[in-house]
């Protein structure tokens, strides 16, 4: 349509062009033709102008646009932490053994039995001591009956100080022997030194025993914690009180906790210190677990975060793409980003990028600043 109005008006140009022309011919006015002339070209470009103007064009040129997935970039709580391993522990896993030597004569307990503090779980031999003890309780009921006669008399001012003296120490004495051997028979009673559950039962009746064998084993689960190495980098970021995030594979749980106990030193071979955790109680864990920690040592309450993958090295910057309106277009822009750190495939930016960006996150590569690309 626009190239037939063209036309039309080339058509009159030109035919305006040869009447004039007769008519300088007729005239020999050269001067005049040509003023003329030109003043109807500069018309018809004024006309040419305007139209093409009003007119749409024919032909649009079509750019290909690249598919592309956006994320809009919102601020949240980000944590900054160390993540480790370590292992379960019962703060109460005793080890039990005897205080003597002895012939096992008897076991009162078997594994997974819940025990209380004190209560005995075998017997040694203690038939010598018991003989020992009944001998001698004649002994101090004679030499309490002694002293009680010479305590009288002496307060009637009747015998000698000599005599109500050497009836004490001998009452004494006796007593001194009956308390020991008594210690010596309760030696011969293995006993619980925690309220717990046997764990494991390693003496047997019949056979001999020393305070170098270990009989039993007493663990109390409703008090465990997590014992972990943390490397010294980090010697300044961990503080007591700090939050974790337990995680248990065995169980499939994570458990959220306190740190209770930051160790003082460091390793000099594997350079790092002790971190403990104390954990709630809960069914089926147990000591010697495999646990992961994560150790949260600073929060970001309104952090700009980006998925890792994304942000790309490119001539040794960081940087990410964003999604935003060139005109008509949809295009890519390149930004160059700085990262504070990576944690749970996140990464924390502090510059390049604001809330409400519209960040590529499905076909970034090979993208160039200014593509045009379409969602």
């Amino acid at each position: 349509m626009k190239s037939n109005i063209i036309l039309r008006l080339a058509v009159v140009f030109v035919s305006g062009s040869i009447l004039a022309a007769c008519s300088a011919t007729s005239s020999d006015d050269k001067g005049k033709q040509l003023e003329s002339l030109k003043k109807q070209q500069a018309e018809i470009a004024k006309q040419i102008t305007a139209l093409e103007k009003e007119m749409p064009a024919d032909t649009t040129i079509k750019v290909k646009a690249k598919e592309v997935i956006t994320a809009e970039v919102v601020t949240r709580s980000f944590d900054h932490y160390v993540q480790t391993q370590g292992l379960v522990d019962a703060e109460d896993n005793v080890t039990v053994s005897p205080k003597t030597g002895g012939l096992t004569t008897k076991v009162y307990v078997q594994e997974g039995q819940a025990v209380k503090k004190g209560q005995v779980l075998a017997q040694l031999d203690n038939a010598m001591i018991l003989r020992n003890i009944e001998g001698l309780k004649s002994q101090v009921d004679l030499a309490n009956s002694v002293f009680q006669r010479q305590q009288n008399l002496w307060n009637q001012k009747i015998g000698t100080e000599v005599q109500y003296l050497q009836a004490k120490a001998n009452k004494e004495n006796l007593e001194k022997q009956m308390a020991s051997l008594e210690e010596q028979n309760d030696m011969t009673r293995v006993k619980a030194p925690i309220s717990g559950t046997v764990d494991e039962v390693n003496a047997k009746e019949g056979e001999m025993a020393s305070p170098m064998f270990a009989a039993f084993r007493v663990v109390n689960t409703s008090n465990l914690k997590l014992t972990a190495k943390v490397s010294e980098a980090y010697v300044t970021n961990i503080k007591k009180g700090n939050k974790t995030i337990v995680t248990i594979p065995e169980l499939n749980k994570d458990v959220e906790a306190r740190v209770t106990f930051v160790g003082r030193t460091i390793d000099p071979l594997t350079r790092t210190f002790n971190v403990e955790v104390k954990l709630p109680s809960f069914e089926d864990l147990r000591p010697n677990m495999t646990g992961v920690i994560k150790v949260v040592y600073s929060t970001e309450a309104n952090a700009i975060t980006v998925p890792v993958n994304v942000v790309q090295t490119l001539n040794k910057e960081k940087v990410v793409f964003v999604a935003e309106m060139d005109g008509k277009n949809l295009v890519a822009r390149k930004r160059v980003v700085t990262v504070d750190g990576v944690f749970d495939n996140l990464a924390e930016i502090k510059s390049g990028i604001k809330a409400g960006d519209k960040v590529i996150t499905f076909g970034y590569q090979g993208l160039s600043d200014g593509e045009v690309v379409k969602m």
